[in-house]
């Protein structure tokens, strides 16, 4: 995903205006790198669309959080992870991301099965920690820290700062 981000900063397309002028047959070779990226570029241009239509960022901060989480997860593509991210990342709200690395920890850890749906997880983290942006950012980046040094695929327990 980098790499394909990388190139998208190279020839100096990360801008909604300029964006939304690329079919998707233009954007997919240039996203190559993220995999998938044929079917990844027509969710992109849809989304682009989707989000020009509504005045860019600008426009989304205007939209009350629950119902522009509900208006994100209808575009084709967007499931709940990236909606919160784009709601935390891009546009500030205390919405906490669950994604594949904070499961992995939270269930070696014993805090869940490994089968609870993206909202359960969710809403362990929203019950019981302060609706924070910064703390939200801050603990989730340091999950993926922790998963990427010591909770990997295959775990290094020896050091664990949870241990």
């Amino acid at each position: 995903m980098e790499s394909a981000i990388s190139g998208l900063k190279r020839h100096k397309l990360i801008n909604l205006e300029k964006l939304a002028t690329l079919r998707p047959e233009m954007l997919a070779p240039l996203i190559r790198p993220a995999g998938f990226y044929n079917l990844k570029a027509k969710r992109l241009c849809s989304v682009i669309d989707w989000l020009a239509a509504r005045n860019g960022i600008t426009g989304l901060k205007r939209i009350p959080t629950r119902r522009l989480r509900k208006q994100l997860l209808a575009c084709p593509g967007i499931g709940p992870e990236t909606a919160d991210s784009i709601l935390l990342y891009a546009l500030e709200r205390p919405v906490f991301v669950i994604d594949a690395y904070t499961r992995r920890i939270l269930s070696r850890h014993g805090f869940i099965t490994g089968n609870e749906d993206y909202d359960s997880v969710q809403q362990l983290f929203q019950e019981n920690l302060p609706r924070s942006v910064p703390l939200y950012n801050e603990f989730h980046a340091l999950l993926v820290r922790l998963a990427k040094t010591h909770c990997r695929t295959k775990p290094i327990c020896h050091g664990c700062p949870l241990a």
